[in-house]
């Protein structure tokens, strides 16, 4: 039974799981020095050069499952250790190169960086190759190739670089959070901090719901994760961890729907504010634009604060596929009303710290949110909820144009033209993750399906409409 699509997130989740369920022991600190040799049992190495290296490998990961650096405010870090050095030498002439005659690379190089040898061989002289990539794009053989590393490549904010030991280095003035090198990292060695140990323990003080009740918040996108069983087995093998309750953040999706298209209609143009990836994105990168951002709250922060408010006392964890949302949650306008933040990665190592087998388990519904409410989790969903909200609220005198900006790629091309007031459109849907919330770094699983999945969940949704789902508040 394959859980995840890569055996970097195997090997996390292992660590996770160990030491969460060292945790629920009450002997971590006893079992802190035995991990590494659970995971790298010996005497030979499956991961690295040698079984000492995969061990001290392991050591480091168990302090990002601990909460990592307390100093760095980033939720994002690099293990050194893990980190392979990878090749970063830009823009390169491979031995693809036929030496012709045309020679367009060098004519569309604008600092004479290219230069031909004897055989007519193209060379790139690194003192004055800027990285356009122009020649990059007009060789008829492919030839010129840019050597990135998949973290460089992943990271569309160039928040990476390579430090002064050549391992990765993360700029947290550019990082958003958004996870998308710690998933294409081939080594593992970027991740994010886990805070799992919180979680544990807000389930053990909650002493079976009786100090408080402990709230899990979960992200729509859990429709298309946990395919190995079903949606309600999942909700119950919450309810087993100790939960008690579960609620839907599509029904805080449902609330910021009513409540965003309301605003748009009032300002005529507006960014949305579900995305904190995106959200941080335009505060760093474009802070002219950043009173364009909706001022309600993430369906997150919107329907935990609506517990909070009906429920004093009460203790919310959200679950979701998104580390920029460990972020959010410091954001002082969030703080007072989420206490955690776990992805579906380290709900997993959850289950499994406790043999919770949730394939064993009965059904249990979770049926409090609209189809709209419910898609705001892929590309698109989120304009398609507005336009309803609209619809609903008897604003569609509106005269509404929506841009689903799909991935952070999309958005600093949307955001480029709204600084020069080129922007047709009056709503920006910004998502930093492409295809949405399913393409998040703490997804079990990133495949095509996953939008199906999401659509297919959110039409069996009881309410039919934003107005039948937020009526229940």
């Amino acid at each position: 039974m394959r859980k995840f699509d890569t055996k970097v997130q195997d090997l996390k989740y292992r660590v996770l799981r160990e030491v969460a369920r060292a945790a629920f022991d009450g002997n971590l600190l006893e079992k802190i020095s035995d991990i590494p040799k659970l995971i790298s049992p010996g005497p030979k190495s499956t991961m690295r050069c040698c079984i000492y290296k995969e061990r001290a490998i392991v050591s480091e990961r168990i302090k990002l499952a601990m909460g990592g650096d307390r100093e760095n405010p980033n939720v994002i870090e690099v293990i050194e250790i893990a980190c392979d050095e990878c090749p970063m030498g830009g823009y390169e002439v491979s031995e693809a190169c036929r030496g012709c005659i045309a020679h367009r690379c060098n004519d569309v190089c604008k600092r004479g960086a290219i230069t031909y040898d004897e055989h007519l061989k193209a060379h790139i002289d690194k003192t004055k190759c800027v990285g356009c990539g122009r020649c990059a794009k007009v060789c008829p053989y492919s030839a010129i190739i840019n050597r990135k590393r998949p973290c460089e490549n992943a990271c569309k904010v160039k928040a990476i670089r390579a430090n002064e030991a050549q391992a990765a280095s993360i700029d947290n003035q550019k990082c958003i959070a958004c996870g998308a090198c710690v998933y294409q990292c081939p080594f593992g060695a970027i991740t994010d901090k886990s805070w799992i140990l919180d979680v544990v323990d807000l389930i053990q003080k909650s002493d079976g719901n009786r100090a408080y009740p402990l709230y899990a918040i979960v992200a729509p996108s859990i429709s298309s994760q946990f395919s190995y069983a079903k949606l309600g087995q999942v909700i119950t093998g919450l309810r087993e961890l100790g939960f008690f309750h579960t609620v839907e953040a599509a029904l805080g999706a449902d609330m910021v729907a009513n409540a965003e298209c309301q605003e748009l209609y009032e300002k005529g143009f507006l960014f949305n504010s579900c995305c904190p990836g995106f959200v941080s994105y335009v505060e760093k990168q474009f802070p002219q634009l950043k009173e364009h951002i909706s001022h309600n709250l993430s369906p997150m922060a919107a329907i935990s604060k609506y517990i909070k408010e009906t429920h004093p006392g009460a203790r919310i964890v959200f679950i979701g596929p998104c580390t920029a949302k460990k972020m959010e949650m410091k954001r002082p306008e969030v703080a007072p009303y989420v206490d955690s933040v776990l992805t579906f990665e380290e709900l997993q190592a959850l289950f499994d710290s406790r043999d919770i087998d949730i394939t064993t388990l009965p059904e249990t519904a979770l049926d409090n949110a609209s189809y709209y409410g419910r898609i705001f989790c892929r590309s698109g969903g989120l304009s398609e909820a507005v336009r309803e909200g609209l619809k609903e609220n008897g604003l569609s005198d509106f005269d509404y144009r929506p841009l689903a900006c799909d991935g952070i790629e999309a958005c600093r091309t949307a955001l480029l033209k709204a600084g020069r007031n080129l922007l047709v459109e009056n709503f920006v849907e910004g998502m930093a993750c492409s295809g949405g919330c399913i393409g998040g770094a703490g997804c079990l699983t990133h495949t095509e399906k996953d939008k199906n999945a999401v659509d297919a969940y959110g039409r069996e949704a009881l309410e039919k409409t934003i107005q039948d789902a937020i009526r229940v508040l």
